[in-house]
């Protein structure tokens, strides 16, 4: 008789405890589906940006325009603990892509408030990312490049926006005799990037003049592969020619050279 009513009392406690449990485990409220407009920066510039492995900027900087839903399991016990998981389960996360350098997964976290008996998400408008290089990359082998700057390919599409375009060369040339035409042109090891080009027309020496290189397709990494060709005439001497790598100039912030002429020979 004693054993039956202990079995009744533990009975009518598991119905109190499930009782309370359902009553406490609603179901999952999840907000309508919106848009959320995002901007989107690295450093350096040019990663690709994926969300759910779908690339949704091909180039930062940028602005993305993307899908996002709220979704949070209301536990009056602990409140603090759903809106943890409501963050977790609704968030927005981004992956940035460049390559040479590190994958960044940046998190956007929505904030969540709750008024009129109303759950309202908020996601942040601005990602960034800060991109490390890959270990025995271009920047281990070489200290001297630019942070960011490694890759970044002179361009028609984005002129004056890499560290090449914007470093000044100082360009001098002399002669004697002076008076003498002077060429230059680009010849390049790797013509898949960087093309040569055929001979352009400066002025006569003395020539001295300060300007950056625009050479379309050159970057940091590529630049030693690359060198600028210059050629003296003069009616009555030989043509002479000199080379000069064109990192080695990127260093030394200058091309210049003197020519001594000779006679030609009849």
């Amino acid at each position: 008789m004693k054993n039956m009513h202990i079995t009744k009392l533990i009975y009518g406690v598991l119905l109190v405890l499930f009782a309370t449990l359902h009553a406490d485990a609603k179901k999952p409220i999840q907000t309508p589906m919106s848009r959320q407009t995002i901007t989107v920066s690295s450093n350096p510039d040019g990663a690709k940006v994926y969300m759910n492995g779908q690339p949704v900027l091909m180039s930062t900087p940028g602005v993305i325009d993307i899908p996002v839903q709220g979704t949070i399991s209301p536990n009056k016990r602990n409140m603090e603990a759903a809106y943890a998981e409501a963050r977790r389960n609704s968030s927005v996360i981004l992956t940035f892509v460049k390559e040479g350098y590190v994958h960044k997964i940046v998190t956007l976290e929505p904030s969540i408030s709750y008024q009129n008996k109303t759950y309202t998400f908020f996601w942040p408008q601005v990602a960034h990312a800060e991109l490390l290089p890959v270990a025995g990359g271009a920047y281990d082998k070489d200290k001297t490049i630019a942070a960011g700057e490694a890759a970044n390919r002179v361009s028609r599409d984005k002129p004056g926006q890499t560290a090449l375009e914007r470093t000044i060369i100082r360009w001098y040339f002399d002669s004697d005799p002076q008076g003498a035409r002077i060429f230059w042109r680009v010849i390049s090891s790797i013509p898949d990037q960087v093309k040569n080009t055929n001979e352009t027309y400066l002025m006569t020496t003395p020539y001295e003049e300060t300007r950056s290189f625009n050479i379309l397709g050159l970057t940091y990494e590529n630049s030693r592969d690359v060198q600028i060709e210059v050629k003296l005439v003069k009616n009555g001497y030989e043509p002479q020619v000199k080379r000069f790598n064109v990192r080695q100039a990127i260093d030394q912030q200058e091309i210049s050279s003197f020519f001594m002429l000779v006679k030609r020979v009849e």
